[in-house]
């Protein structure tokens, strides 16, 4: 098995109905952040690509099928040179809801102080890691300066759509459903409705809720 999909867009653009869809399109095990946190293996692998230590990325992705969603997404370009028959989707959404979204998601986690975390120490290296060699690298040093996060946000998708010929690239939100992401994948529409998951209730429920 290796990857037949690479996600190159940013968390919280549905990310986690997007792995749902991929799965009961036959793209599964679809690789996404929530992967990586149970598993001492896979924050092992983050934890070196993000320090900018070489990884196999078919280790990585063993057992995968497709990827979607940070940290994975992060590293989108190396991902599409090392799985060069894989099809790429970046995931978007509205700017404005993109961003009020990670504002009360990812850019929150990634600005409490330390003390607040309540994880095992390999999990919270990588939330330092990702905060630290991700998030603050594509944004800036204050992940909720909003001008700064939208720059980097639309920065992707242009620098998505200038590195992959059409056919190998779908940009795609969610809401448009089924249609678009089976064409682009060429199977058949299925009969269940197009899954909705990790609702910002859903996302703080994993950090044993939304501190105040």
């Amino acid at each position: 098995m290796t990857l037949s999909v690479i996600g190159s867009g940013f968390g919280r653009t549905g990310t986690r109905s997007l792995k749902e869809a991929l799965e009961t399109l036959g793209f599964g095990p679809c690789h996404h952040m929530e992967e990586v946190y149970p598993s001492r293996e896979q924050t092992g692998h983050w934890l070196a690509a993000l320090a900018g230590r070489p990884v196999d990325w078919h280790t990585v992705f063993a057992g995968y099928r497709s990827q979607i969603d940070w940290p994975g997404a992060h590293f989108w370009r190396e991902l599409a040179d090392a799985f060069p028959a894989a099809k790429v989707i970046h995931s978007v959404r509205p700017d404005e809801a993109w961003w009020s979204s990670f504002r009360q998601t990812i850019g929150k986690v990634v600005t409490l102080p330390v003390e607040t975390y309540s994880m095992p120490p390999h999990a919270l290296a990588l939330t330092l890691a990702v905060r630290d060699r991700m998030i603050k690298p594509t944004i800036g040093p204050d992940p909720l300066d909003r001008d700064a996060a939208l720059a980097a946000y639309r920065r992707r998708e242009a620098d998505v759509r200038a590195a992959f010929a059409p056919e190998r690239l779908l940009v795609f939100d969610v809401a448009q459903g089924w249609d678009p992401l089976c064409r682009f994948l060429e199977v058949p529409v299925p009969g269940a409705p197009f899954p909705r998951r990790n609702t910002k209730d859903d996302f703080w429920e994993k950090f044993g809720g939304e501190p105040a």
